[in-house]
């Protein structure tokens, strides 16, 4: 028997018309669709493929041991999300050692910071494997928010907000424009950072882009303290507009 094929596949901000043909297509067809999610919720990217999934397809849901309640850097983070991630490898392997087929959504875009990347990299060299480009959250945000991004020659910086006050100052004094994300409880540390450089004006919030429930506000004030890990903001570019 020969193996299966493993797909990583994007399918988009969060609106399903802005999937691809080509996610849709692999969704309607496959044997075993794997999902990622926070332990005891469905997730965006299930929501995401409701209506696309065949009859009788298996689902594996992957759900994070944990997610923001302990920092990235701690050692006990590191080790949680290597054993996730080992497990649900092996998960999905034995699919495809069955010869099944094994679709894994990806919300945006598979390679940019998406989850099927450590799926990628344990299972792609033993498996036949294709990744489907997607439409990025932060396309989508922009979009939503009619806030063009990049003109002429502007140089796009794409930052999460979990880095520290220094480092996100040094990068953004560099940037022509910028989306920051993964914003959740650091979004008080970044909006100091771009009033500090001048930036606040022109920044744009964006929470749940594409979604039910989205927002899109000019930069909330100081004491906001709404903003969802998945919400990000947009700093446009000024560059030569023709």
């Amino acid at each position: 028997m020969s193996a299966g094929r493993l797909y990583g596949v994007g399918v988009g901000p969060g609106d399903p018309e802005l999937m691809t043909l080509k996610a849709a297509r692999l969704l309607r067809s496959a044997p075993v669709v794997a999902y990622f999610c926070k332990l005891g919720n469905r997730g965006h990217s299930r929501t995401i493929i409701e209506g696309f999934l065949a009859e009788g397809v298996i689902e594996e849901q992957l759900a994070y041991p944990m997610t923001t309640e302990v920092a990235a850097s701690d050692p006990a983070y590191q080790a949680a999300l290597t054993s996730f991630y080992d497990a649900s490898t092996a998960r999905l392997a034995a699919h495809l050692d069955a010869g099944r087929d094994v679709v894994v959504v990806s919300e945006g875009d598979p390679f940019f910071y998406g989850s099927f990347m450590p799926i990628f990299h344990r299972l792609s060299s033993s498996y036949e494997t294709e990744v489907v480009a997607g439409v990025s959250g932060m396309a989508g945000c922009w979009t939503r928010a009619g806030t063009p991004i990049t003109y002429g020659d502007d140089i796009l910086t794409v930052l999460p907000a979990t880095l520290g006050r220094e480092a996100l100052k040094r990068h953004l004094e560099l940037a022509d424009a910028a989306v920051i994300m993964k914003l959740g409880r650091h979004f008080a540390k970044v909006r100091e950072v771009l009033e500090e450089l001048g930036l606040a004006a022109r920044t744009v919030y964006v929470e749940r882009g594409t979604m039910a429930g989205e927002k899109i506000l000019p930069l909330p004030p100081a004491d906001f303290t709404g903003a969802p890990y998945f919400a990000m903001l947009l700093v446009p570019g000024q560059g030569r507009l023709l």
